[in-house]
This record gives structure tokens, C-alpha cells and sequence, in this order.
């Protein structure tokens, strides 16, 4: 496959799917519009109950900042993590991933700013960003928009992932950037 094919390919995808499902659709003798109309409308309903779990998440991820939490939590685990090939810069970032996507994607850039995006805290903070997840923002997010209550094992097991995600990132750069 060339590179112009899947350039063409990746240009028309998204008008192709808005021709071909409403198209779909209409055949089928679906109400199209309808359809659209009720989806937004639970969509919506859906964004309003989100609210107050993304406000309070919002509110804790701002407290942890702000009291010095997140920059101590970093000086007490230094010692260990300079020990095995984990700069001390990238910390902040691994702390608050979990947390807040957009907040560790504004410290990404100011290390990549400051680093360079070739620099190994550069690119160990991109392979982070696509190798560990916000686990706490969708606990909240989603499982708050469906009521779920019980989710101490999705806790336990996301948090996992991102400790994983975060060791393969440190280990995946330093092979092969150091």
C-alpha cells in the first residue's frame, strides 16, 4: 500500500460514514432524524449527570496540586526511582495520569519544552501518555454517568495497568533511547 492510497483513504473515511450510515438507515427504514434527535437528547441528559462527579474530581486533582502533595509524593520516591532509570522529572507526570489526561498533557509539553521531544524525558512522557490511562477520570466519569457504586476491584485493577504501563515506558526508553 502506497502512502498516497492511505492518505485518501484516511481524507474520505469520515465523510464516507456520514454519507453511509444515515444512507443505511434510510433504507432500513429507520427514522433517521428521529434517531439522531433521541441519541442527542440521552447524550445530554447524560453530560448533566457527569457534572458533579467531573466537578469534584476537578476540585481534588486542584487541592492535590496546590497543597504540595503531588511535589512531596515526588521527593519521597526520588531516591528509589534514580536508582533504576526513572528521571526525576517525569514523576509529576506518572503521579497525575491517573488523574487528569489534560493536566499531565500541559506537564508533557513543558518537558518537552524544556527537554526536548527527542530528549529522553520527552519521549519517555509521550510513550507515557499512550501507554497508561486516566483511571480515576473514568471511574468518575463513567461509571458515575450509569450509577455504578461498586467499583473498588476496577480501582485495584486500572491503577495496575498504569503501574505496568508506566514500568514498559521506562524500561521500552531507556533500551532504546539511552
Amino acid at each position: 500500500m502506497s502512502l498516497a492510497f492511505l492518505d485518501t483513504i484516511s481524507r474520505w473515511a469520515i465523510p464516507f460514514l456520514l454519507l453511509v450510515i444515515p444512507l443505511v438507515g434510510f433504507l432500513r427504514k429507520v427514522p433517521v432524524y428521529e434517531a439522531f434527535v433521541e441519541g442527542a437528547e440521552e447524550g445530554f441528559t447524560t453530560a448533566v449527570k457527569i457534572i458533579p462527579f467531573l466537578v469534584g474530581m476537578m476540585v481534588a486533582i486542584s487541592v492535590f496540586r496546590a497543597s504540595g502533595a503531588m511535589e512531596a509524593l515526588s521527593h519521597a520516591v526520588e531516591a528509589l526511582t534514580s536508582r533504576v532509570g526513572i528521571p526525576s522529572e517525569i514523576l509529576p507526570l506518572a503521579i497525575m495520569r491517573p488523574l487528569s489526561g489534560s493536566a499531565v498533557l500541559g506537564m508533557a509539553t513543558e518537558l518537552m519544552k524544556t527537554h526536548g521531544p527527542d530528549s529522553l524525558i520527552g519521549r519517555l512522557a509521550s510513550v507515557m501518555q499512550g501507554t497508561t490511562d486516566t483511571t480515576f477520570f473514568v471511574l468518575t466519569i463513567y461509571f458515575g454517568s450509569v450509577g455504578i457504586k461498586k467499583y473498588r476491584y476496577s480501582i485495584v485493577t486500572g491503577l495496575t495497568a498504569d503501574v505496568t504501563g508506566f514500568i514498559a515506558s521506562v524500561y521500552i526508553c531507556n533500551l532504546l533511547f539511552k
